[in-house]
């Protein structure tokens, strides 16, 4: 038996997992794209800040080379010209035998520099944006003051540093200079952080970028986009497979009804020649006994006998034809098509076939007993009569309240043979009808033949089996369909 409220939970669950997974994967592939942005900046930026640097290591060098004679009283340096050419050098120190530094820092770092041969960074203060840098040198050395904030070159930088995201620091000895502050959420989970020293062995600053994804970033149209596709997929396969569900009932429905109106007239064919077949016997034997009576008095009419011999082999003739008809509509290979089979599995196709039948009347059927009962049965003649019996109990129940309404089918096993009841909660039969009720062309439905329950009986008996009716002690009527269990459960 199909069962449609299984397909739906799957329909569910399938539809659940699928826009699940997709809006993952679209939310995955947004990050890494925003991941992959952010290592380009911050690599950009790397560099553009290792470039400058690098000229501060060979603007002292350059100052060393040329060691330029004291300034001539009244004049400045030449080195002081410097902070006109590099706005980012705030001042040049210069410092000799006769001059010496000013800040032992000063004095640590050329001492350094010294040891290393190329300048030596003095102990920076970051947070107020400035940095010293010293060569030693002979006759003089020199100390540059950097100025971090002027060392940025905006017109490259590959961000808006007013609105970006993104926060880049420079970091060394504990100490941070932010150089664009982002905009940084708390309580994210993705987070995106680039580090790398600059490109000058004398400036070893960190460059240390850092993104963090928020809410806002994460790219809910398009997630939203996938999910709402689904389910409108997910909305017309379940409408196509819902279409094909009906068009199977109905293809169900027709061939049962196809089969149910050959029987029928089969039925009715039997009918007829058992109604027929009983006047024809009568004028046979009052013929026969007309002729007896001509043989005997007045004096033989050889014309009145003769006439009445030919009326007797019409009327034979006639009841042989009946015979034959009878015999062409009885189903005398029935028992050659019986087979065993589930008895449960009967009632799960009727149930489904007639599940709109079910929800029109709101009775929802409650299947008990036997999980499995195999029976000796034709599997055609078998549906017939299921479909018969819930139906007319369906019917029956159209003539209560809907809160009234219960349909329970019971499998068990009774006396050897397998028992299916069909017990309705409807207004019972009467008892006047109850001794009828198999009698052919007998019903008590407007526009009934009479023909389905003596149908139900006929095909029941082929398959040696039996069928009865009785009202419920509770209310309503009882069916009971009983027919041999197959071997394996006799």
């Amino acid at each position: 038996m199909r069962q449609p409220w299984r397909f739906s939970w799957w329909w569910v669950v399938g539809g659940a997992v699928a826009a699940l997974a997709g809006a993952a994967a679209i939310a995955r592939q947004s990050i890494a794209q925003q991941h992959a942005l952010f290592e380009t900046d911050a690599r950009i930026v790397h560099r553009l800040l290792s470039q400058q640097v690098v000229q501060h290591d060979a603007i002292l060098a350059t100052l060393a080379l040329l060691q330029p004679a004291p300034a001539a009283p009244g004049t400045g340096s030449p080195e002081q010209r410097l902070p006109a050419l590099y706005p980012r050098i705030l001042s040049v120190q210069r410092s000799d035998a006769t001059t010496p530094w000013p800040d032992p820092s000063l004095a640590e770092a050329e001492r350094r520099s010294r040891q290393s041969g190329r300048a030596a960074l003095a102990p920076p203060d970051l947070p107020s944006g400035r940095y010293r840098l010293v060569l030693a040198a002979v006759p003089a050395s020199y100390a540059l003051t950097i100025d971090l904030q002027a060392l940025v070159p905006w017109a490259e930088w590959p961000m808006a540093a007013g609105t970006s995201a993104v926060r880049v620091e420079l970091v060394h000895s504990g100490q941070r200079h932010v150089i664009q502050p982002g905009r940084l959420q708390a309580g994210t989970g993705s987070v995106f952080e680039f580090h790398k020293l600059l490109a000058a062995e004398s400036q070893p600053f960190d460059v240390v970028a850092t993104q963090s994804l928020g809410w806002r970033q994460w790219p809910w149209a398009r997630m939203l986009a996938w999910v709402l596709a689904v389910a409108a997929l997910l909305a017309v396969a379940r409408h196509l497979q819902r279409q094909r569900t009906a068009r199977r009932r109905a293809e169900e429905l027709l061939r049962l009804g196809q089969v149910a109106r050959l029987n029928t007239l089969g039925e009715l064919a039997a009918g007829m020649a058992h109604e027929l077949n009983q006047p024809l016997t009568a004028v046979l034997a009052n013929t026969q006994a007309a002729q007896r009576l001509l043989d005997d008095d007045p004096p033989e009419l050889a014309t009145a006998r003769g006439a009445m011999a030919q009326a007797a082999a019409q009327a034979r003739r006639a009841a042989e034809v009946v015979g034959r008809l009878r015999r062409a509509v009885e189903r005398p290979d029935s028992g050659d098509q019986r087979q065993a089979m589930d008895m449960a599995d009967a009632v799960r196709r009727a149930l489904y076939l007639l599940e709109p039948e079910c929800l029109r009347r709101g009775v929802a059927p409650t299947l008990e007993g036997a999980p499995a009962l195999a029976v000796m049965a034709d599997p055609v003649a078998l549906d017939q009569i299921v479909h018969n019996l819930i139906l007319n109990a369906l019917q029956a129940l159209e003539q209560v309240p809907a809160a009234q309404r219960r349909l329970t089918l019971n499998l068990r096993s009774v006396d050897g043979r397998g028992e299916l009841s069909v017990a309705d909660s409807g207004p019972g039969i009467p008892p006047d009808v109850l001794p009828r009720l198999f009698e052919p062309f007998f019903s008590t439905r407007e526009g009934g033949l009479g023909l389905g329950l003596s149908l139900c009986e006929t095909l029941a008996s082929g398959m040696d089996g039996s069928i009865s009716a009785a009202n419920a002690a509770t209310g309503g009527a009882v069916f009971r369909l009983r027919l041999p269990l197959a071997v394996d459960q006799a």
